[in-house]
């Protein structure tokens, strides 16, 4: 039997949450299969199996946060292990020999008076020596009570006088059931009804998480209809019995982030509660960690610039005909991408790092282009390495390649380390600007703002016009301690340039 452990699947991680299992107790499995999808600080990230063999438990259950070396599945031969903890055949125990009914007063309070020795009872006497014997119904008087005592009487009484009347001691009409057969199957194998249980069979369906969050909130998960699948009690059950609010009806969920609907409708659901609690983990947890690290830690300053693009947008439709361009994605990002590739060998201040515990800055001989991607999980910034080295048509593909694992949330953690140089692009939703906050361990960030089409003036002294243009804006924010307004504004003014006239990167 192998247990695999929840392994460091990068950067220094100390746990995860296990978000779906892919294989079940009794499937069979070999080496690399992906038995688990769990989610890091970073990214989602399926595991694959280093063991082969038949799954025979999972340890950890869905949703759950375990630490880094904790066990959350078991893989083995489960007959060896079925074997192995099979228990072994019961002895028969030794009858003695029968004792005449009419010599036995038996003590129902003290099984050890029987007669057949300390500890012995009439289990292994013949039938005929000890007469029917009734299985005791559940809840009986026991000895200790007025009728248990009056019931011991009786007993005592009708065994006194002899062994034709030993017969008649049967409580009730029920069937009677030798003690040496094996006993009736117990009326808890029926199915009965969860509200005419208690304890242990009351027992809901709930996850370890939601558990505790009942535990720490007290309250009672056997008071709770489940509206999760299968009436499993969820986070939201719990939070809304903590809150006084009534449980809602049954709902469904149609992605891992998506609001929850009503099976009925499929409209959002809508309990009456007017606040909505969701915990900070895994992705938005390391994000927004990392955000007030850098925001508290670098002195960010940010400058604008706006710009006529035509010509960009001009370029980007001619690529989009280029027999190297047919079968990828071009937009004006790739050439925003080029354009301060280009633009960081004039500045390369705005690629370096400041090391504060050796109190030193740190220049780069490449770029790792990060572009900043918004997913379900939270804000993720993947990067290109070496992206400095690559032409135009290999840009556009590494490109392409990161915004989907993106959008999948498939980014691994290695994807993400390593970045000198961030670019976000805000126009996507139709934004003009911003003033971004850079992203850990970098000292500059680009913000793409929304193109639009404006009036702008075109040509210079006599010859200026107004024409309808493709305008955009362009925001730096930067690490003010070793990069100053200078740098920050050469650097963006080259980017500027570039993409006013995408011909002008020939001087660079």
């Amino acid at each position: 039997m192998s247990e695999f452990k929840l392994p460091d699947v990068g950067e220094g991680l100390t746990e995860a949450e296990v978000v779906s299992w892919r294989v079940k107790e009794g499937d069979t499995v070999a080496i690399n299969d992906v038995v688990v999808e769990i989610e890091t600080a970073k990214s989602l990230v399926e595991l694959p199996s280093p063991y082969e063999g038949t799954v025979t438990a999972l340890l950890v259950a869905e949703g759950e946060m375990v630490p880094v070396g904790t066990p959350i599945i078991a893989i083995g031969d489960p007959s060896a292990s079925a074997a192995a903890s099979a228990p072994t055949s019961p002895v028969e125990p030794v009858e003695p020999p029968p004792v005449p009914a009419s010599d036995m007063v038996i003590d129902l309070s003290n099984p050890a008076a029987s007669g057949g020795g300390e500890g012995e009872s009439l289990v292994g006497r013949n039938k005929a020596d000890r007469g029917p014997v009734r299985r005791p119904r559940r809840g009986s008087a026991s000895p200790a009570t007025e009728s248990g005592a009056a019931t011991q009487m009786q007993v005592q009484g009708a065994f006194s006088q002899g062994g034709a009347q030993s017969q008649d001691v049967v409580e009730s009409d029920e069937p009677a059931v030798p003690a040496r057969e094996a006993p009736a199957p117990a009326e808890a194998d029926a199915f009965v009804p969860r509200e005419a249980l208690t304890g242990e069979r009351a027992r809901v369906l709930a996850k370890p998480p939601v558990r505790k969050l009942a535990r720490d909130l007290g309250v009672d998960l056997t008071s709770l209809g489940g509206s999760g699948r299968d009436g499993t009690v969820t986070r939201e059950d719990v939070e809304r019995a903590a809150s006084g609010s009534a449980v809602s009806e049954p709902q469904v969920r149609t992605s891992y982030d998506a609001p929850a609907v009503t099976a009925a409708s499929g409209s959002p659901a809508t309990s009456g509660e007017r606040e909505r609690r969701e915990p900070i983990k895994g992705v938005r947890r390391m994000m927004g960690q990392a955000m007030v690290d850098s925001a508290f830690s670098a002195p960010h300053v940010t400058e604008w610039v706006t710009v006529d693009v035509t010509r960009t947008t001009e370029l980007v439709e001619r690529l989009k005909t280029h027999r190297d361009f047919r079968d990828v994605r071009v937009s004006p990002l790739l050439v925003l991408a080029k354009a301060a590739l280009l633009a960081v060998r004039r500045t390369p201040e705005v690629n370096s790092t400041w090391d504060e515990q050796a109190q030193e800055v740190v220049y780069k001989s490449y770029v790792n282009l990060g572009i900043a991607a918004a997913t379900p999980r939270g804000l993720v910034v993947p990067n290109v390495k070496d992206a400095d080295r690559l032409t135009l048509r290999e840009l556009a593909d590494a490109l392409a390649a990161l915004t989907a694992t993106a959008r999948e949330g498939r980014t691994q953690p290695a994807e993400m380390s390593g970045g000198s140089f961030t670019i976000t692009n805000v126009g996507v939703f139709g934004v003009d600007a911003g003033t971004p906050i850079i992203n850990p361990g970098e000292s500059a960030i680009l913000c793409f703002g929304a193109t639009r089409r404006q009036p702008w003036v075109v040509g210079t002294g006599a010859e200026e016009r107004l024409e309808i243009r493709d305008v955009c804006t362009l925001a730096l924010s930067f690490d003010h301690r070793h990069v100053d307004g200078q740098m920050g504004s050469r650097f963006l003014a080259d980017v500027a340039a570039i993409m006013e006239d995408p011909a002008t990167a020939l001087l660079f």
